[in-house]
Protein backbone atom coordinates (compact mmCIF):
# COMPACT_ATOMS: atom_id res chain seq x y z
CA UNK A 1 0.00 0.00 0.00
CA UNK A 2 1.21 3.46 -0.88
CA UNK A 3 1.86 6.19 1.94
CA UNK A 4 -1.94 7.72 2.35
CA UNK A 5 -2.69 10.84 0.94
CA UNK A 6 -5.14 13.59 2.97
CA UNK A 7 -7.42 15.56 1.38
CA UNK A 8 -9.08 18.43 2.75
CA UNK A 9 -10.95 20.74 0.35
CA UNK A 10 -13.82 19.93 -1.28
CA UNK A 11 -12.89 21.62 -4.42
CA UNK A 12 -9.98 18.89 -5.20
CA UNK A 13 -10.67 17.89 -8.73
CA UNK A 14 -10.60 14.16 -7.82
CA UNK A 15 -13.42 15.14 -5.73
CA UNK A 16 -15.39 16.80 -7.36
CA UNK A 17 -15.27 13.97 -10.63
CA UNK A 18 -16.39 11.82 -7.74
CA UNK A 19 -19.19 13.33 -6.75
CA UNK A 20 -20.22 14.43 -9.89
CA UNK A 21 -20.45 10.88 -10.79
CA UNK A 22 -22.21 10.25 -7.58
CA UNK A 23 -25.03 12.43 -8.61
CA UNK A 24 -25.31 11.57 -12.17
CA UNK A 25 -25.32 8.03 -11.08
CA UNK A 26 -22.57 7.14 -14.01
CA UNK A 27 -18.86 6.24 -14.20
CA UNK A 28 -16.05 8.94 -13.69
CA UNK A 29 -14.87 10.84 -17.03
CA UNK A 30 -11.76 7.86 -16.52
CA UNK A 31 -14.47 4.94 -16.50
CA UNK A 32 -14.45 4.07 -12.94
CA UNK A 33 -17.41 3.14 -11.06
CA UNK A 34 -18.13 4.80 -7.53
CA UNK A 35 -18.43 1.59 -5.13
CA UNK A 36 -19.39 2.75 -1.64
CA UNK A 37 -19.29 0.18 1.01
CA UNK A 38 -16.64 -1.72 2.88
CA UNK A 39 -18.01 -4.91 1.31
CA UNK A 40 -18.12 -3.40 -2.08
CA UNK A 41 -14.53 -2.84 -1.47
CA UNK A 42 -13.83 -6.65 -0.87
CA UNK A 43 -16.52 -7.74 -3.43
CA UNK A 44 -14.33 -5.50 -6.17
CA UNK A 45 -11.06 -7.10 -4.76
CA UNK A 46 -12.33 -10.50 -4.95
CA UNK A 47 -13.89 -10.29 -8.24
CA UNK A 48 -10.21 -9.05 -9.30
CA UNK A 49 -11.27 -5.84 -10.35
CA UNK A 50 -8.79 -3.12 -10.85
CA UNK A 51 -9.08 -0.24 -8.03
CA UNK A 52 -7.45 2.39 -8.68
CA UNK A 53 -8.03 4.11 -5.10
CA UNK A 54 -9.82 4.04 -1.72
CA UNK A 55 -11.08 7.11 -0.05
CA UNK A 56 -11.81 6.89 3.44
CA UNK A 57 -13.13 8.89 6.19
CA UNK A 58 -10.66 9.88 8.95
CA UNK A 59 -12.87 8.22 11.60
CA UNK A 60 -12.56 4.71 9.69
CA UNK A 61 -8.61 4.93 7.88
CA UNK A 62 -7.18 2.40 9.81
CA UNK A 63 -9.67 -0.14 8.50
CA UNK A 64 -9.82 1.46 5.24
CA UNK A 65 -5.85 0.44 5.20
CA UNK A 66 -6.02 -2.92 6.57
CA UNK A 67 -8.17 -3.62 3.15
CA UNK A 68 -5.55 -2.87 0.69
CA UNK A 69 -2.58 -3.11 3.02
CA UNK A 70 -0.64 -5.42 0.92
CA UNK A 71 -1.50 -3.67 -2.73
CA UNK A 72 0.71 -1.30 -3.21
CA UNK A 73 -0.67 -0.15 -6.74
CA UNK A 74 -4.05 1.24 -4.81
CA UNK A 75 -4.43 4.66 -3.61
CA UNK A 76 -5.36 5.91 0.10
CA UNK A 77 -6.61 9.17 -0.04
CA UNK A 78 -8.22 10.61 3.92
CA UNK A 79 -10.74 13.21 4.15
CA UNK A 80 -11.91 14.87 7.29
CA UNK A 81 -15.33 12.96 8.76
CA UNK A 82 -17.49 16.07 7.59
CA UNK A 83 -16.25 16.37 4.02
CA UNK A 84 -16.43 12.93 3.47
CA UNK A 85 -19.87 12.81 4.19
CA UNK A 86 -20.55 15.27 1.81
CA UNK A 87 -19.03 13.74 -0.46
CA UNK A 88 -20.98 10.53 0.21
CA UNK A 89 -23.91 9.55 -1.92
CA UNK A 90 -25.94 7.63 1.49
CA UNK A 91 -26.95 9.45 4.80
CA UNK A 92 -25.40 6.69 6.51
CA UNK A 93 -22.32 6.36 4.83
CA UNK A 94 -19.65 3.22 6.44
CA UNK A 95 -16.99 6.05 5.54
CA UNK A 96 -15.16 4.43 2.49
CA UNK A 97 -15.82 4.04 -1.00
CA UNK A 98 -13.24 2.77 -4.03
CA UNK A 99 -13.01 3.74 -7.58
CA UNK A 100 -13.21 0.50 -9.75
CA UNK A 101 -12.96 -0.24 -13.09
CA UNK A 102 -15.57 -2.50 -14.20
CA UNK A 103 -15.39 -5.91 -16.57
CA UNK A 104 -16.05 -4.89 -20.18
CA UNK A 105 -18.45 -7.37 -21.20
CA UNK A 106 -18.95 -8.61 -24.97
CA UNK A 107 -22.54 -9.44 -26.16
CA UNK A 108 -20.59 -13.03 -27.07
CA UNK A 109 -20.13 -13.24 -23.19
CA UNK A 110 -23.92 -13.38 -22.46
CA UNK A 111 -25.14 -15.95 -24.58
CA UNK A 112 -22.06 -18.38 -23.31
CA UNK A 113 -23.58 -21.84 -22.80
CA UNK A 114 -27.06 -22.18 -22.74
CA UNK A 115 -28.20 -18.58 -22.09
CA UNK A 116 -30.78 -17.38 -19.41
CA UNK A 117 -30.97 -13.73 -20.04
CA UNK A 118 -32.59 -11.13 -17.76
CA UNK A 119 -33.35 -7.91 -19.58
CA UNK A 120 -34.45 -4.38 -17.84
CA UNK A 121 -36.62 -2.65 -19.60
CA UNK A 122 -36.88 0.72 -18.45
CA UNK A 123 -36.86 -0.43 -14.81
CA UNK A 124 -36.19 2.79 -12.97
CA UNK A 125 -35.66 2.13 -9.31
CA UNK A 126 -31.83 1.52 -8.54
CA UNK A 127 -32.40 -0.62 -5.75
CA UNK A 128 -34.75 -2.75 -7.72
CA UNK A 129 -32.28 -3.34 -10.77
CA UNK A 130 -29.26 -4.15 -8.27
CA UNK A 131 -31.61 -6.38 -6.36
CA UNK A 132 -32.38 -8.13 -10.08
CA UNK A 133 -28.73 -8.65 -10.60
CA UNK A 134 -27.71 -9.69 -7.77
CA UNK A 135 -30.67 -12.48 -7.98
CA UNK A 136 -29.43 -13.27 -11.55
CA UNK A 137 -25.89 -14.37 -10.78
CA UNK A 138 -27.46 -16.22 -7.46
CA UNK A 139 -29.67 -18.41 -9.80
CA UNK A 140 -27.05 -18.63 -12.72
CA UNK A 141 -27.96 -16.30 -15.27
CA UNK A 142 -25.44 -16.14 -18.09
CA UNK A 143 -26.05 -12.30 -18.42
CA UNK A 144 -28.62 -8.99 -18.23
CA UNK A 145 -29.24 -6.57 -20.78
CA UNK A 146 -29.75 -2.91 -19.13
CA UNK A 147 -32.16 -1.92 -22.43
CA UNK A 148 -32.39 2.14 -22.89
CA UNK A 149 -34.41 4.17 -20.06
CA UNK A 150 -33.39 1.94 -17.90
CA UNK A 151 -31.25 3.06 -14.44
CA UNK A 152 -27.70 2.52 -15.10
CA UNK A 153 -26.00 0.00 -13.40
CA UNK A 154 -23.18 2.26 -12.13
CA UNK A 155 -25.54 3.95 -10.36
CA UNK A 156 -24.21 3.90 -6.52
CA UNK A 157 -27.27 2.55 -5.33
CA UNK A 158 -27.73 -0.43 -7.53
CA UNK A 159 -24.21 -0.93 -6.97
CA UNK A 160 -24.73 -1.32 -3.60
CA UNK A 161 -27.88 -3.77 -4.05
CA UNK A 162 -25.93 -5.86 -6.57
CA UNK A 163 -23.41 -6.54 -3.45
CA UNK A 164 -20.82 -6.74 -5.48
CA UNK A 165 -22.70 -9.17 -8.84
CA UNK A 166 -21.98 -6.20 -11.19
CA UNK A 167 -18.49 -7.16 -10.88
CA UNK A 168 -19.03 -10.52 -12.09
CA UNK A 169 -22.23 -11.23 -14.05
CA UNK A 170 -21.60 -9.95 -17.44
CA UNK A 171 -24.11 -7.18 -18.99
CA UNK A 172 -24.40 -4.49 -21.10
CA UNK A 173 -26.75 -1.38 -20.98
CA UNK A 174 -27.75 1.79 -22.67
CA UNK A 175 -28.80 -0.65 -25.09
CA UNK A 176 -31.15 0.22 -28.34
CA UNK A 177 -34.37 -1.92 -27.54
CA UNK A 178 -34.64 -2.78 -31.75
CA UNK A 179 -31.14 -4.21 -31.15
CA UNK A 180 -31.71 -6.10 -27.82
CA UNK A 181 -34.39 -7.97 -29.75
CA UNK A 182 -32.20 -8.64 -32.66
CA UNK A 183 -29.55 -9.92 -30.89
CA UNK A 184 -31.95 -12.25 -28.92
CA UNK A 185 -33.32 -13.31 -31.95
CA UNK A 186 -29.83 -14.30 -33.78
CA UNK A 187 -28.86 -16.12 -30.41
CA UNK A 188 -32.46 -18.35 -30.85
CA UNK A 189 -32.94 -17.10 -27.30
CA UNK A 190 -36.76 -17.71 -26.52
CA UNK A 191 -38.38 -14.78 -24.88
CA UNK A 192 -40.90 -14.49 -21.89
CA UNK A 193 -42.32 -10.74 -21.04
CA UNK A 194 -42.76 -10.76 -17.54
CA UNK A 195 -46.83 -9.22 -17.44
CA UNK A 196 -49.45 -9.14 -14.20
CA UNK A 197 -52.42 -11.61 -14.18
CA UNK A 198 -55.18 -10.11 -15.18
CA UNK A 199 -58.66 -11.49 -16.24
CA UNK A 200 -59.58 -12.14 -19.62
CA UNK A 201 -55.61 -11.65 -20.36
CA UNK A 202 -53.72 -14.96 -21.79
CA UNK A 203 -50.62 -15.10 -20.49
CA UNK A 204 -48.73 -17.94 -19.78
CA UNK A 205 -48.32 -19.20 -16.00
CA UNK A 206 -44.50 -20.23 -14.76
CA UNK A 207 -45.42 -23.61 -15.11
CA UNK A 208 -46.15 -23.41 -18.49
CA UNK A 209 -43.21 -22.14 -19.82
CA UNK A 210 -39.44 -24.35 -20.31
CA UNK A 211 -37.04 -21.98 -19.07
CA UNK A 212 -34.57 -24.87 -19.23
CA UNK A 213 -34.10 -23.52 -23.07
CA UNK A 214 -32.41 -20.72 -24.12
CA UNK A 215 -34.68 -17.73 -23.17
CA UNK A 216 -34.63 -14.58 -21.83
CA UNK A 217 -37.27 -12.78 -18.88
CA UNK A 218 -37.91 -9.34 -19.77
CA UNK A 219 -38.19 -7.05 -16.85
CA UNK A 220 -40.57 -3.84 -17.58
CA UNK A 221 -40.58 -0.86 -15.21
CA UNK A 222 -42.17 -0.36 -12.30
CA UNK A 223 -44.96 1.72 -13.96
CA UNK A 224 -45.94 0.52 -17.09
CA UNK A 225 -44.25 -2.73 -17.58
CA UNK A 226 -42.57 -3.99 -20.61
CA UNK A 227 -42.14 -1.53 -23.56
CA UNK A 228 -44.02 -2.98 -26.64
CA UNK A 229 -40.88 -3.38 -28.80
CA UNK A 230 -39.96 -6.08 -26.50
CA UNK A 231 -43.50 -7.16 -25.72
CA UNK A 232 -44.27 -8.27 -29.33
CA UNK A 233 -41.32 -10.29 -29.85
CA UNK A 234 -42.06 -12.49 -26.37
CA UNK A 235 -44.34 -14.72 -25.03
CA UNK A 236 -46.48 -13.39 -21.61
CA UNK A 237 -45.89 -15.26 -18.70
CA UNK A 238 -47.46 -14.00 -15.40
CA UNK A 239 -47.00 -15.27 -11.66
CA UNK A 240 -49.89 -16.85 -9.84
CA UNK A 241 -50.88 -14.35 -7.03
CA UNK A 242 -53.98 -14.55 -4.27
CA UNK A 243 -55.15 -11.30 -3.42
CA UNK A 244 -52.76 -8.85 -5.84
CA UNK A 245 -52.60 -8.41 -8.83
CA UNK A 246 -49.02 -7.60 -9.00
CA UNK A 247 -45.56 -8.10 -7.72
CA UNK A 248 -42.62 -5.87 -7.11
CA UNK A 249 -40.11 -5.71 -9.66
CA UNK A 250 -37.26 -7.44 -8.18
CA UNK A 251 -39.55 -9.99 -6.50
CA UNK A 252 -41.46 -10.82 -9.90
CA UNK A 253 -37.97 -11.61 -11.40
CA UNK A 254 -36.31 -13.77 -8.62
CA UNK A 255 -39.60 -16.32 -8.70
CA UNK A 256 -39.01 -16.53 -12.30
CA UNK A 257 -35.29 -16.71 -12.13
CA UNK A 258 -35.68 -19.57 -9.36
CA UNK A 259 -37.97 -21.64 -11.53
CA UNK A 260 -35.62 -21.39 -14.41
CA UNK A 261 -33.29 -22.58 -12.01
CA UNK A 262 -35.19 -25.33 -10.53
CA UNK A 263 -36.21 -26.39 -14.55
CA UNK A 264 -32.54 -26.50 -15.24
CA UNK A 265 -31.28 -28.63 -12.52
CA UNK A 266 -33.79 -31.35 -13.15
CA UNK A 267 -33.84 -30.97 -17.18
Amino acid sequence: MRKAETISSAANPLLKEVRRAIVRGTLTSEGYCVAETFHLLEEALRSDCTVAAVLAAESVRSAAEAHVRSLHQIRVLVLPDPLFQRLAGTETSQGVMALVRPPVWTIEQLFRGSPLIVVLDGLQDPGNAGTIVRTAEAFGATGLLFVKGTVNPFNAKTLRASAGSLFRIPFLYAVDSALARAALRQHKVELYAAVPKRPGTASLGIDEVDLSRRCGIVIGSEGHGVGEDLRSAASDVSIPTVGVESLNAAVAAGILLYEARRQRAVA
